[in-house]
């Protein structure tokens, strides 16, 4: 049965014909579903839900993404790459399209879950499979790569959906959602998977995590909670503040993003992730207090480009460090894992801010948002510290006798 990307390559060539192909295939899938992003939330609000309804109607996507993750992780090793990425390909191109029909919250919030699994379903495959075609010496590097195409995508996605629904409704903006959708799943059908020989050990049933890829999952936990209050409030927030030029800020967000992408997996491969995680989070703490205190315009922009940075930084050495020491027959697991914490923290957090806006006030969001960035730095230290301390037991533990 095909199953993974032969991983032993003659030479340390990144962009290759298949590498080409799911970074063409993330593209089109982010683009759909940013474009969404934004507009959902006005569409809830059109629909007439409250502000608690978003925060719901957003974390109801990411929490069945999570709960379809480990299962993804296994079908990965068991199933092959293809089934399981175009298969949730489909259902994201089913599920999205749906919204232009959509005139009940209720069926809305069902539509979310089935999408949440889609999403759930392609990513975690989208991204072991790139993962498989990146040369182990160049992971870091590669992942910033392919992670260019999702920000290329987030670039236009949320601008264009807001302008598009601005011109021709929401029906037809989420039509066209779906139609990127279905670009990245032809894009996916045309992939190559060479078979490797298939690890016949069982599954546990309760395993559902890679331990290998704990860590930095944890740690971006705590980052892509401010998502959370980023894409559901930010323009509602914007809006209340009488700041306009909201699109720009996803432009600039993601424009930054990119350029830091550039550097920091060679950053990552060359040095390690110390010497990109604590920067990339100082500048994510600095945006969220931007936008704490959002006055005007320039606020905004100077968030968008924080934010950025750090996250353009922190991002793929996260998800080249969680991949990095799992066995050949556990990378789908690693990535599941990586990736169902960074939707718990979105999903938490759409949750949680919507309790916030509703009871506080929006600019409290970005304050939360701005401590749990610094939950994650003081846990990063504390990872470094037991690991440091565990060397140096096992140096003692093993140094000779004189």
């Amino acid at each position: 049965m095909e199953s993974v990307y032969d991983l032993k390559q003659e030479n340390d060539k990144i962009w290759t014909k298949d590498f080409l192909f799911i970074c063409i295939a993330n593209f089109f899938v982010f683009i759909g579903f940013q474009m969404t992003l934004p507009t959902l939330p006005l569409f809830v609000e059109k629909l007439g839900g409250s502000d608690q309804l978003i925060g719901i109607v957003v974390s109801i996507f990411t929490l069945s993404a999570l709960l379809i993750r480990p299962w993804v992780g296994h079908a990965l090793e068991s199933k092959g790459r293809r089934f399981v990425y175009l298969v949730g390909l489909g259902i994201f191109v089913v599920s999205v399209g749906s919204y232009a029909f959509m005139s009940s919250l209720i069926l809305l919030f069902l539509m979310r879950i089935i999408q949440g699994l889609g999403w759930g379903m392609s990513t975690t495959a989208g991204g072991t499979v790139a993962t498989d075609i990146i040369p182990k010496k160049r992971r870091g590097e590669g992942m910033g790569y392919f992670g260019l195409s999702g920000n290329i995508a987030l670039a236009l996605g949320p601008s264009l959906g807001l302008v598009l629904v601005s011109l021709i409704g929401f029906s037809y903006t989420f039509l066209l959602a779906a139609f990127g959708g279905l670009l990245a799943l032809i894009f996916a059908a045309m992939l190559h998977y060479k078979p490797v020989e298939k690890n016949a050990a069982p599954h546990k049933k309760w395993d559902i995590v890679e331990k290998t890829a704990l860590k930095p999952a944890s740690l971006m936990f705590f980052m892509t909670m401010c998502f959370g209050g980023i894409a559901s409030f930010l323009p509602l927030y914007a809006h209340q503040k009488g700041v306009g030029g909201i699109e720009w800020y996803f432009i600039v967000y993601a424009a930054a993003l990119m350029v830091s992408r550039t550097f920091s997996g060679r950053i990552y491969d060359l040095k390690g992730h110390q010497a990109v995680f604590i920067p990339g989070a100082v500048l994510i703490i600095a945006a969220m207090l931007c936008l704490a205190y959002l006055g005007n315009f320039v606020y905004l922009i100077t968030a968008a480009t924080l934010f950025g940075f750090g996250f353009g930084a922190i991002q793929p050495a996260m998800q080249a460090w969680a991949v990095e020491k799992a066995p050949m027959n556990r990378k789908g697991m690693a990535n599941a894992t990586f990736f169902s914490f960074f939707d718990l923290g979105i999903g938490f957090g759409a949750f949680f801010y919507g309790f916030i806006a509703s009871h506080f006030g929006y600019a409290d969001i970005y304050l939360t948002a701005a401590c749990s960035v610094f939950i994650s730095v003081l846990l990063y230290l504390f990872y470094l510290y037991r690991d440091t301390k565990h060397k140096h037991q096992q140096w003692t533990a093993n140094r000779p006798i004189a």
